[in-house]
């Protein structure tokens, strides 16, 4: 098991080792992290992947794929190795909720912006970007025999991956 954690840069690599020993420090690398990048380009994640492993893996890519310009290193990556996408989302992501003007910080630029989310026209036409984009990205890993696994905060994160595999075996059977 290895770790690679970025933002818009590379933030931790932990080279992949065997061990109980190393899996506990994998999870406490996890467990302690503090970005000092407050951007996200996926893109750099996975072209470090390409260099650092020399022999194809299984990698395990989680994000939320909001951010763009990561499709191309993400076929290059597939070509090399076995890339499985989990995309995380948020429930409260998905759907606004009517709460009046909210004033909203992008994360990555600390842009302000008020958003009227009592208007039924802004909470449909955020609904369906949200729809939108997710759709786009499917078709995207789809196109590219990228098996993927959506996972949402709300789910059991257990039965997401155990379905993963069963269909992966089930597939390397045939």
């Amino acid at each position: 098991v290895g770790l690679i954690m970025f933002t818009d840069r590379i933030e931790i690599f932990v080279p992949p080792k065997k061990g109980k020993k190393h899996v506990l420090r994998v999870i406490s690398e996890i467990l302690r992290f503090t970005p000092k990048g407050t951007g996200t380009d996926i893109g750099v994640g996975l072209e470090y992947l390409g260099r650092v492993a020399k022999r194809k893996s299984v990698a395990f890519l989680i994000s939320d794929f909001i951010a763009d310009g990561w499709e191309r290193a993400m076929r290059l990556a597939q070509t090399k190795h076995d890339l499985v996408p989990i995309c995380v989302t948020d429930p409260r992501e998905e759907d606004l909720a009517d709460m009046g003007v909210v004033y909203v910080e992008d994360s990555e630029t600390g842009d302000i912006l008020p958003v009227d989310t009592s208007s039924r026209w802004v909470r449909t036409a955020y609904q369906n970007e949200m729809k939108r984009r997710r759709s786009e990205r499917e078709q995207l890993f789809r196109k590219h025999k990228v098996d993927f696994i959506n996972m949402s905060t709300g789910d059991e994160t257990m039965s997401a991956l155990v379905d993963f595999f069963r269909i992966r075996a089930r597939r390397a059977r045939r």
